[in-house]
């Protein structure tokens, strides 16, 4: 391959943050380079489009030299779809402490004191303490079924008796041994953790104080008795149930004041990863609409005026080369461009229905689909799909969602493996909790609608969603 087309390559599978920042290093190095004012944005409806005009050359090239050629891409997202529970008294201690106020205790500033660095997980920094505190067997053995409880805020969203049901019925555990238990895990870093509400987290916490912190006990008080008084800022009555002076009180919210509500939440299992589209999808007069987003990576142009000065002059070698070097980005960006446009129009053009309507809708489509209808090779749709992302309607997602394998229906269609295990989450989140469905029924419900596929098919697609089997999303009734 040419010099010329290796950087065609490297730009094109470039996603647009990592793009940015080689421009931005070239754009320092090359005079040759200038910065070109942005024009407004114009909008590309899906449809056919022409390809670019150098864009043949570039594949000719690539037919004459060795390169890498990318297989079929057969991608199938996982995403299980499941939130994070929420505390009992969420509502009630965002009132108290809600952002704006000034309060020491907003979430952003105690989210930068409290920031977990380390990149376990509150379940991994649970069970690393469980290891390290001599818990004897059973107690490990309940804790550990305890802490798998543990929602991301640090609250326990199962009673100590659905704990027991959970446990092994043969190892005779006790309601008063996973009571017992429990307590030695609220013991546990982050203080507050496994609390069942609000006021259990902070009482936790505040039992973690000295006692002869002064005002202890009437913030024991309020947090065991008058949360309702501190939310709606009612000073006066609180003041005249507790029977404390301005100063105590005072003392008292200041300790309250500095607990967390969501003890979980300053760990962490990795840092966020912020993800910019490289194109934006919308719908307009009925049409969706494709447009690529330039806004973070510059527009650059050949400095005309040091072009010209060149013009005719075989001295300044260097200068010359910086030229050449400098149109052939110019023209690699624009082809980049165009190839990302062309092959994100084929996409929307082939999808539009999940779109409209949701994955449910997904067709089957793989790399050779789109290379055929855009006339490019397959390993170019694989550069231009790779780290790549769509903003739409219906959220963000990366250009390799959109592919996935197919199955045969037994009408003879085709079905998108994506559109199945869309399928078979919607059945299992319309199933009754007593009575869940087994992989078997699922395969079966499938095959009344026409997609036939076998019970260990199901078994796999939902094991990649993330969902637990029958027999372990069956919930008892209270009694």
């Amino acid at each position: 391959m040419t010099p010329q087309l290796q950087q065609a390559i490297r730009l094109l599978q470039l996603p647009i943050l990592e793009l940015n920042a080689q421009l931005q290093q070239m754009l320092d190095s090359n005079v040759m380079l200038e910065l070109e004012e942005a024009p407004e944005p114009e909008a590309e409806v899906a449809g056919p489009a022409e390809e670019p005009a150098d864009f043949a050359a570039f594949e000719g090239d690539r037919a004459a030299g060795p390169a890498a050629e990318a297989a079929d891409f057969d991608y199938d997202p996982d995403e299980s779809g499941v939130l994070p529970d929420e505390p009992v008294d969420s509502a009630l201690w965002s009132e108290v402490s809600a952002p704006g106020r000034g309060d020491p205790w907003s979430d952003d500033e105690r989210q930068g004191e409290l920031a977990d660095e380390s990149g376990q997980s509150l379940r991994e920094h649970l069970l690393w303490q469980l290891g390290m505190e001599h818990f004897s067997p059973r107690e490990t053995l309940a804790g550990e079924a305890i802490i798998d409880y543990v929602n991301e805020d640090g609250y326990l969203t199962e009673s100590a008796q659905g704990i027991l049901a959970m446990l092994p019925t043969d190892a005779g555990f006790t309601l008063a041994e996973v009571e017992a238990t429990l307590a030695r895990v609220q013991a546990l870093d982050p203080p507050g953790v496994a609390a069942r509400d609000l006021r259990e987290c902070l009482l936790l916490q505040l039992q973690q104080l000295a006692p002869d912190t002064p005002a202890l006990g009437l913030a024991l008080a309020i947090a065991s008795s008058h949360l309702d008084l501190l939310a709606e800022q009612q000073l006066t009555a609180l003041r005249r149930k507790l029977g404390a002076s301005d100063a105590d009180l005072g003392a008292a919210l200041a300790l309250v004041r500095a607990c967390n509500p969501r003890p979980g939440a300053g760990i962490t299992a990795a840092r966020p990863e912020y993800v910019v589209p490289d194109v934006f999808v919308r719908r307009h007069d009925g049409r969706w609409v494709v447009e690529v987003n330039h806004s973070l990576a510059p527009r650059l142009r050949v400095n005309q005026a040091y072009a010209q000065m060149l013009r005719g002059n075989a001295e300044h070698p260097v200068l010359r080369t910086q030229l050449q070097e400098a149109r052939w980005l110019v023209r690699s960006l624009e082809i980049r461009n165009d190839t990302l446009l062309k092959v994100a129009r084929c996409i929307v053009e082939r999808q539009a229905d999940v779109l409209d309507h949701g994955e449910e809708r997904m067709k089957p489509m793989i790399l050779r689909d789109v290379a055929e209808a855009v006339e490019m090779h397959e390993s170019t749709i694989s550069r231009v799909t790779s780290g790549k992302y769509m903003h739409t309607p219906r959220g963000v997602f990366e250009l390799r969602y959109f592919f996935s394998s197919q199955l045969t229906a037994g009408d003879g269609t085709e079905q998108s493996s994506t559109a199945i295990r869309a399928r078979i989450r919607k059945l299992i989140g319309q199933e009754d909790p007593g009575s869940p469905l087994s992989d078997s029924r699922i395969a079966e419900l499938l095959q009344a609608d026409g997609i036939n596929v076998a019970r260990r098919t199901v078994a796999k697609y939902r094991e990649g969603l993330k969902i637990a089997p029958s027999s372990e999303r069956r919930r008892r009734p209270a009694r």
